[in-house]
C-alpha cells in the first residue's frame, strides 16, 4: 500500500475504537487510546493512536491530534520504563507499507527493549492472552499508583 489512499474504516485500530474488536487497555481519554500489542516485539510493546482522526499515517494526520498521541506516548513509556526495567525503549511510527507499516491507521509504537534482545520491527508470534492479561494489570496498577 503507498503512502497515499483512501481510510479504511474496517482497518482492526478502527473497529478496536468502535469496541467491535477486543484490545488489552492501558490508557483511553476522549482523544487516544493504548492497548497492548498482540504480535508483541517484546515484554510491554504498546499501541498508542488517535480515536478520532481517520488518518493513516504522519502526512495525514492533524497537528493536534498527533500532539496528543505523543503526549500519551510520553507517559506511558515513563510507566513502562519503570516498571519493566528495559535496558532501552524504541518508539517507533511507520508511514507505508515499503516503510513497514501493516495497519493503516496512523499509531505509535513503544518497544522496550531488554539487553541482548535483537531489533526486529515485525513479530510472528501472537502472545499468549493470559500474559497480557498479566502485563495490563501491572501496567494499569503502575499507571494508577
Amino acid at each position: 500500500m503507498s503512502l497515499h489512499g483512501d481510510y479504511d474504516s474496517q482497518n482492526i485500530f478502527a473497529q478496536i475504537i468502535r469496541g467491535d474488536a477486543p484490545c488489552y487497555k492501558l490508557y483511553e481519554d476522549d482523544d487516544v487510546l493504548a492497548f497492548l500489542d498482540v504480535f508483541p516485539q517484546s515484554l510491554g510493546h504498546t499501541l498508542v493512536i488517535p480515536k478520532r482522526s481517520a488518518a493513516r499515517n504522519i502526512l495525514e494526520v492533524d497537528t493536534e491530534a498527533l500532539a496528543k498521541v505523543m503526549a500519551v506516548v510520553q507517559k506511558l513509556t515513563r510507566v513502562i520504563v519503570e516498571e519493566l526495567e528495559p535496558a532501552g525503549v524504541q518508539i517507533a511510527q511507520f508511514n507505508g507499507a515499503p516503510a513497514g507499516q501493516t495497519v493503516f491507521h496512523i499509531h505509535l509504537h513503544i518497544v522496550p527493549r531488554y539487553a541482548g534482545q535483537g531489533l526486529g520491527v515485525h513479530a510472528t508470534q501472537k502472545a499468549d492472552p493470559a500474559e497480557l492479561e498479566q502485563l495490563q494489570a501491572r501496567l494499569l496498577k503502575r499507571l494508577e499508583g
